[in-house]
C-alpha cells in the first residue's frame, strides 16, 4: 500500500497561487535563461543519509531544467570561451536573457521517524525536511548572477514500520518540492532588474 503524503512545503503550492492569481491582462511573457549545473555537494556537518539525497537531487536538477519552460539550450551557440562578444550577440538573437553556470549546495537535511499518535497501535510518521542553496555566476564572464533557497518538508504516514519503499517515496517528494522551490527562487532573482552602479563622490 503507498505511503499517505501529508505535506509538501515548498514551491508547487506557491508556483499553482501565482498561475490562479495571474490574470491574462498582467500575464507577461517570462523570459528564458540558458542555466547550466556544474556540481551539487553537501554543507559539513550534515548526517550521513544526507550521501542518499545526492543522486536524487542532482537527477531532478537535471530533470527541471532540461524541461523548465523558462529554461533555453545552446545548441548552435558560438563557444563562449572563445568567443564571448559572438555568444553574447548570439543570446540577444535567440531572446535569451541570459546564461549561468549553476553550483547547489544541500545545507540542511533531516529525516525523523515519529509516533503519529500513541494510542494508534505504535503507527509511525516519517518526517522529511530538505533544504538547498543555488549559487549563478554569468557566462563567460563568471561573474555572481544569483543565490537563492528553497525547501521542503514531507511528512508521510508509513504504519508501524518504515520500509525502504516509505523511505524512498518521502525523500523523492523532499527532493521534488525543494528544488522545484529553489527554481522558482532562482528564476524570480534573475527577473530583477540589476542593482544601480554606486554614485561616485
Amino acid at each position: 500500500m503507498r505511503p499517505t503524503l501529508l505535506r509538501a512545503v515548498g514551491a508547487i503550492a506557491l508556483v499553482a497561487a501565482l498561475v490562479i492569481g495571474l490574470g491574462p491582462a498582467t500575464a507577461a511573457k517570462p523570459k528564458r535563461y540558458h542555466i547550466a549545473l556544474i556540481e551539487v555537494t553537501a554543507a559539513a556537518g550534515l548526517p550521513a543519509e544526507t550521501a542518499d539525497v545526492l543522486p536524487a537531487v542532482t537527477a531532478e536538477w537535471t530533470k527541471v531544467l532540461a524541461s523548465h519552460p523558462q529554461a533555453a539550450t545552446l545548441d548552435g551557440a558560438p563557444d563562449p570561451k572563445v568567443a564571448a562578444k559572438p555568444f553574447k550577440k548570439w543570446l540577444t538573437k535567440k531572446k535569451i536573457a541570459g546564461a549561468y553556470r549553476m553550483n547547489v549546495e544541500i545545507t540542511s537535511y533531516e529525516e525523523i521517524l515519529e509516533d503519529k499518535d500513541s494510542s494508534l497501535n505504535q503507527e509511525k510518521r516519517l518526517v522529511v525536511r530538505l533544504g538547498l542553496r543555488t549559487f549563478g555566476e554569468t557566462i563567460p564572464d563568471r561573474v555572481m548572477a544569483f543565490a537563492a533557497e528553497g525547501s521542503a518538508t514531507i511528512k508521510v504516514d508509513v504504519g508501524k514500520k518504515l520500509r525502504p519503499a516509505d523511505r524512498s517515496f518521502a525523500i523523492k517528494a523532499a527532493v521534488e518540492g525543494a528544488v522545484a522551490d529553489a527554481m522558482a527562487a532562482s528564476l524570480t532573482k534573475l527577473s530583477l532588474p540589476p542593482p544601480k552602479p554606486p554614485k561616485k563622490r
